[in-house]
This record gives C-alpha cells, structure tokens and sequence, in this order.
C-alpha cells in the first residue's frame, strides 16, 4: 500500500473516443455507440452525445441514519426474498426501526440477544421464476443466470459448489497456547462471525447465494429486457439516464421499495433489441440530502474518462455473444511454493505510455514464465480515476481499469497466463475507496454514511479515502460479491488484499509501533467487524474456489492471521513479511562495517509457527518516487555511466551487484514459504517510479512541483535487463537461477530450516533448508579458504548456485568442479561438516552430489 497519495485529480489523458449524434425515433436507439474492437488505445467510450451537465453539491447534509429490519417474529416474519417477489406484500407488521449509529455491538462483551447485528439483512435471494411485467416490478425476469456471466462449464461447477459451515474455532489455542489469555476477545469474535453465518443463512439463503449480489444489483440482463437495481437508501428519487434516452431525467423514473433500494425494468426495443446498446454512457440521477446528482452506478462494470473530462462515465457493457472471449484454458494448480512477478499493466513498457492488457500479454507474460516465477500478481486493476494512486484510490469496484482496454482484454491476459501455466493475482483493495463523489462510492447516496462509517471514523487522513463500515450488511454484500466477480467472472487465481492492518484496527496502524506484545492485537482497538469480514471473504474464497491464494497486505503481525477460518483464525494463505524490506532499507543507510548478520537472520525468520509469508526484498512501495530501490541505494549515479561491460566497473558497482544478489536470495531462503519480485527489480531497475503528474496546489500557497505529466519514469526498462553488454543482464540471470533452484529444491516449503552459523566477527551466516546448505559472506574485504560449515547429511556436496559465477557479474572465484566430502563429528549443533571456499560478498548454495541435480546457471 502507498501511504503518501496525493488526492490530487489529474487532468484527462488524451484518448480515443467516437462521438456521434442521432435523432430519436421514437424507440431506444440501437444503432449508437457501437465498442470500437480494432481501436487499439486503452480508452474507448462509445456515445452519441456530450455528457449532461451534473448540479450536484457537496453540501454533507445529514440524512436519517434508520435502516429496516426483519423482527423474526418466527414463522410469522416475512423474508427479505418473499417481499422481492411480492412486491405488493407489505411489511409493516414485521419491521422494527434500528438506529445504525447506535453501539448495537461492543468489543470485549457477549451479545444477549443472538439474532441482533448491526444493519441486518436486507434484500433479496435469486428470483426463482418469471414474472408477468404487468404485475412485477421484476418483470421480464429469467430465473437463469444473467447474460453477463462466465464459461458455461466454470458457471455450472461454480453452482455446485458450497461454502463450509463454520467450525469450532478452538484449535488457535492448541497451536498458540498463549492465546488463552485472550480467549474472552477471540472467542467474542468467533461467535460474532457464527452468528453473522447464521443470520445470512437465514435471510439470503447462505453465503453462496449472498455473494452474488452482482447478478441482481447494477445492470441484469434477461430474454425480455435488462434490470437496474441500485442501493442508495438517502435518495429522495432516483432516474436512470445515459445515451439511450438523450440522458432524459423524467425518461426512465425509478421506484424506491422498504430497504432502500431503487429499480428500474427496461424492455426490449420492439425490434428485439436490448434497451440500452452495447457500449454506451449510463448514470443514475439522484435527489440526494446533498443536492441533486448523476454518479456512476456503485456495480458498474465498465467506465471510461472521455476526452477533456475529468469525472468518469459509467459504460453499459453487455457485447454480442460473437465478441466475448471465450476461456480456452484451465486454472493452474496452486503451486506448493509460489513465486509471485508482481506487475502493474500500466508502467510495464519499455516506452513511455500506459501499456495495454493485450501488449502485457504478448509481451511480458512469456518473459515472467521464462523468469521462473510461477504467479503473475496485478496491480491496479480495478477501475480508479487518478492514475499516481497506482490503483489504490478505486472509484468503480467492479470494472476493469479502462485505460489499459476492455474486460474481453484483460479475460484474453488472464487466459494467456493460464495457457502458460501461471496463477493470475489481483492485488484487491477493500481496505478504503476513492473519496471521488461524482465517479466514486463517496456520498453515493448523498450522505457520508452510506458505504462508510461517517465522520472521522470513515475517512483515513493520511490516504485521503473513505473507509468501509463492514458491520454494515450492504456493505458486506458489496465486497463479498466483488472478491467473488473477479474470481467467478475473470477467473484471477486469488488476491492480495491491500492495506489490510488499516482495516483491522481503528488507529489504522498509523503512529503506531507494533512490539508482538498480545494486547495490542486482541483489544479495544480491534475492529472486530472488519475481521469478521475478512473471515467471510476468505470463506467466500476458500470455499468456492479451493484452489485460490490468498494474502494479506499486515503489517503488525496479527496473530492467528494465516490459520482457517474453522479452526478459529482469519483465514489468509499467506502474510506478507513487509519487515524484511523495512529490515533492508535500514540497513543499506549504514555502513557495511554496522551491519549485523544476527539482526538479519532474526527479521528473516520472526514469523509465527503454521503462518505462511511471502517473503519480498523490494515492492512497488520501495520504487516510488520519494524511495529507492535496492539497486539504486547501493550503485546510485554510477548506474548511469558504469553499467556497460566495455567499460571499468566502480567499487559502488562491484559491491552493489554483489550485495544486491546477495540480499536477494538470502530473503527468498530464509525469508518465508513464498517470494515476491516487483518488476524490474529482478535486474536491479534504475531510478525509482513517478507517474505522470502536474503541481499540486495545497493549503497556504505551498507547491508541490509535478514532472509536467512525463511519463518517462512510469515504465519498465526491461530491455536494460535483456542486454548482454550491460551489467544488469548478469543480475537477471541470477534472479532466474534463483527461481529455477527452488522450482528444482522446492526448499522454500521443506520444513527442515536450520541457521547453524551466525558469525559477527567473520560476517559469515550458514543455514539450512531442506536439502540445500547456504553460505553467505557479508564481508567486505575477508575471504575465508578452508571455512568448516555443518550439515545435517553426510555425502559428497557440489555447488548448485554461485552469485559470484560469471555469468552473474561475478569474478568466477571458486572453482565449480571442486568436490566437497563431508566429515563426521559435530560441528556448530550438526552432526557433519565441510570445508568450503567462501569469499567475500558472495552466496554459495551446495547440494548432495548424489541428488541427480545439475547445477543451476539458468
């Protein structure tokens, strides 16, 4: 996560767009706003005429924070799904008022009452059967899917499936006993969590069926005519406008029912002809406690920004059967170790623009796999208005990014990213949203409390975003069915859920120094609804898809983070370790003389019994503007005159390559049960990341200076990387040797992880994993000949990875067909031992000879 955004909106990137204005003919135009498929550029917005003049305010006035409430009053209480489909059934009798600012839940005490939840169920289960429009507000209905969804075979087997009921939750106490001192908080939280199944059972029809919000809320289609059904409680009316009705407010008038939600049934055109054409600009017109508004509907699937613009314009996109894209090719199994590319679409040419889904395809997909890297992680994929956010300020949760092209597109990568057999991972950002209020979720509904807690608890100070009341049921829906679309729909092979330690704790983690002590992390200031959530998303994932990978972006090391939802825990596959990259920044601002290999070998290795990590050196945190990268805090300027081999190295160059490839490995050897690469930086990418961006005008007169919207440092210079007369080539060749040792040693998931040796005075640190034996010397001028090193296993050992090999940029100081004999007789707690060559910053790697394996060079 960033945690500098500038909130600042830039102007509109020039695009391509299409306008064209008709007449109207007295029916829904069908002709219009036709998708450009041969346009090769990232923005294509299909319209006939300008966009409408929008008079909203940003008046924050207060609207009534009352929400209806089934009274389950037994078998006499009418269900959320009976009053969908009798509309004309009242519930007066059956509904009681709650007040959502109310404390209805508090930390650390048990609920009386066990049907009582912040904001309860409200709304609808599938429609099971056809309706007569003349008598429905569902008129038109098919009880099939909509025609929007995914691969007829992934939809059926996606049908099937069920999602786990709720386990015991006690087994956190066996593999943490030290968690019985805070039995009364976790306990708390497991029933709350079993209570909130329960009630979705009971109201929604289970968790499967709840996180399918999107197939009756934004744009449904069906044989007779397309739905729209909108949540947004604090609208006094409601009109659905855009392209197809000349953007008429008094066209299309909406009806509002008892949970606030408003809908609309548009009917075929009398040619057959769906209402709204492909490709054309939809809005919800609203008055609003704020004033009246258009806004992009909140499940929009698609927007783009037309050219002079700045507030995007939701698209409806629903192309011919002919122009979707079929899936050709299976998931991948999830690997048993994962080594993530992380990537951003955008910045991943070489030239300076915004790359496309289908350049990034073609052009980098086969150069990760060739890298070694079993998982391709995507940043910024969801859609967000200010493209220096890096994704992270999301105004439209369900679409694709536009600049980068249309969702067939990205379907067509992620399908290519399959055929080659990677897992495809969306970096999710649930954690906040865009404050945007004309292209985001930002007063939606014309109050602040709408998707959001209000007032200071719902907005997060330094990222300048809203944030999420996940005790809110709306909400809830909202997010599980937008972690389950991507899956479902798109078929990404799991997330990486951004900024999560911001959403678990009501400090957000900012001024906050975490020490492991217990309290900290079972307390007041535990938001126990936003856990809760992240339970059910990680039910939702794991239970639907158990192949899917799941990783949390936490900081403060929360307990229990990475153990099944059923066993009492959080649910997460993986943890990020981000104190190993803090660890490195922190030491490459000393000297090497300061630098202590024991403070190294604990930050790799601080992680919890049976908690996963993903293991990094370097992210796109580390890249931006304001930071450096590894490589550019070891060689700096040199890089720029002294990284051609026809020419002398520096000593900066020489240590830095040596120390970069070094810090590299020993993180992916020690480091945790996964490794992450941010791209680039496998062959030590110059400089740092700054997206396009003009001065920004803040408070006082003060001016932040912009790059005048240059794009020259938002790309990826890979070509440095592929050039075999550049120093960089050598690091790359060595990034990929890495992959290829642990595809071939699978040594990141071996449970054998021993560290025999941790020498201050020699700089030296030796460990085990799995079958390999590591030797890294950290010092500076000190070779040692003849250096003992334990082993676990007797044998004959050989050497499978050299960072000083040639082929790496090294100077090729050990001799590669040197045998190494194991002698008996303890050595540093190991019952072997061997006598190596170890020269300064360098990294061995040896093996048993007998293995059958052949050393790794590529």
């Amino acid at each position: 996560m960033v945690y500098s955004i500038s909130a600042m909106r830039s102007p509109s990137v020039p695009s391509v767009c299409n306008w064209c204005r008709s007449t109207s003919n007295g029916i829904r135009n069908t002709n219009i706003s036709l998708l450009l498929k041969k346009e090769p550029f990232y923005r294509k917005v299909f319209a006939r005429m300008s966009s409408p003049d929008s008079d909203s305010s940003s008046l924050n006035v207060a609207t009534s924070n009352k929400v209806l409430v089934p009274g389950g009053q037994g078998d006499g209480s009418l269900s959320l799904t009976d009053q969908l489909e009798n509309p004309e059934t009242g519930l007066e009798d059956h509904l009681v008022l709650h007040d959502v600012n109310d404390p209805t839940i508090e930390h650390e005490k048990k609920l009386e009452d066990e049907e009582k939840f912040v904001e309860p169920p409200s709304r609808c289960h599938e429609i099971d059967n056809e309706q007569d429009s003349a008598s429905s507000t569902f008129a038109g209905e098919a009880a099939s899917a909509p025609i929007d969804g995914t691969e007829s075979i992934e939809e059926d087997e996606a049908r099937t499936r069920t999602i786990p009921p709720p386990g015991t939750g006690q087994r956190i106490y066996e593999i943490d006993p030290l968690l019985n001192n805070y039995r009364e908080h976790l306990d708390y939280r497991y029933g709350q969590y079993k209570r909130l199944r329960d009630t979705i059972d009971k109201y929604e029809g289970g968790l499967e069926v709840f996180s399918r919000g999107y197939e009756k809320f934004g744009f449904t289609r069906s044989a007779t005519g397309i739905t729209y059904r909108e949540w947004a409680p604090g609208a006094k009316s409601a009109a659905l406008i855009g392209d197809f009705n000349n953007w008429n407010p008094n066209a299309d008038i909406m009806t509002q029912n008892e949970f606030g939600i408003w809908e609309i049934f548009l009917p075929n055109n009398a040619d057959g002809s769906p209402p709204i054409p492909h490709g054309s600009r939809v809005k919800i017109r609203m008055d609003t406690p704020s004033g009246i508004k258009d806004s992009i509907p909140a499940w929009i699937k698609f927007s783009v920004q037309a050219p002079g613009e700045i507030p995007y314009n939701g698209i409806y996109y629903d192309p011919p059967e002919e122009e979707k894209y079929v899936f050709k090719h299976p998931r991948p199994k999830k690997p048993k170790s994962i080594r993530i590319y992380e990537s951003h679409v955008g910045m991943s040419s070489t030239e300076p623009k915004i790359n496309t889904y289908a350049n990034f395809r073609d052009d980098v997909l086969p150069r990760i796999k060739r890298l070694g890297y079993n998982a391709v992680q995507i940043m910024a994929i969801q859609e967000h208005s200010y493209y220096a956010s890096f994704g992270y300020h999301v105004t439209n949760f369900f679409a694709p990014s536009s600049r980068c092209g249309t969702p067939d597109d990205l379907k067509s990568l992620i399908d290519r990213a399959h055929e080659l057999g990677l897992l495809v991972l969306m970096d999710i950002v649930h954690s906040h949203a865009s404050n945007n209020v004309l292209d985001g979720l930002n007063m939606f509904d014309g109050t602040d409390s709408h998707y959001f807690h209000s007032g200071s608890r719902g907005y997060h100070w330094m990222w300048d975003s809203r944030l999420f009341n996940y005790g809110s049921w709306e909400v809830l829906r909202f997010l599980l069915s937008n972690a389950r679309w991507w899956l479902e729909e798109y078929r990404f092979d799991g997330f990486r859920f951004d900024g999560v330690t911001s959403m678990m704790y009501t400090h957000h983690g900012l001024q906050v120094a975490f020490t492991g002590n217990y309290s900290e992390y079972f307390g007041f200031t535990t938001d126990v609804d936003a856990v809760i959530y992240l339970m059910l998303v990680n039910d939702v994932i794991h239970g639907l898809f158990p192949e899917a990978v799941s990783i949390g972006e936490d900081v403060s090391g929360m307990p229990t983070f990475c153990i099944p939802v059923e066993d009492g825990g959080v649910g997460f596959d993986y943890r990020l370790h981000m104190a190993i990259a803090d660890k490195w920044i922190e030491l490459l601002k000393k000297r090497d003389e300061d630098w202590k290999v024991g403070d190294i070998v604990y930050t790799l290795t601080n992680r919890r019994w049976l908690e996963k990590c993903i293991a990094y050196a370097e992210s796109h945190d580390q890249a931006l503007v304001g930071d450096k990268t590894i490589a550019f805090w070891l060689m700096d300027k040199d890089m720029y005159e002294f990284m051609a081999l026809d020419r002398p190295a520096t000593p900066l160059i020489d240590r830095g390559i040596a120390l970069h490839k070094m810090i590299r490995l020993i993180t992916m050897g020690l480091g945790g049960e996964g490794y992450l690469n941010f791209m680039g930086n496998e062959f030590g990418h110059p400089e740092w990341i700054d997206f396009p961006r003009g001065d920004q005008h803040l408070h006082g007169g003060k001016v932040i200076p912009g790059n005048n919207f240059s794009f020259d440092k938002c790309r990826r210079r890979f070509d440095l990387g592929d050039a075999d007369y550049l120093r960089y080539h050598g690091m790359q060749e060595f990034d990929q040797a890495m992959q290829h040792l642990e595809e071939t040693h699978g040594f990141m998931t071996s449970e054998h992880q021993y560290v025999s040796r941790k020498d201050e005075g020699d700089r030296i640190i030796v460990f085990e994993r799995g079958n390999l034996v590591f030797v890294f010397n950290f010092h500076w001028s000190n070779s040692y000949s003849d250096y003992r090193v334990g082993c676990l296993k007797p044998g004959k050992y050989k050497i499978v990875l050299d960072s000083d090999d040639h082929l790496f940029g090294g100077f090729s100081r050990i001799d590669h067909r040197a045998e190494y004999f194991s002698s008996d007789g303890w050595y540093d707690d190991r019952p072997h031992s061997f006598l190596v060559y170890a020269p300064c910053r360098t990294a061995v790697v040896y093996a048993l000879a007998d293995d059958g394996l052949e050393t790794v060079k590529r």
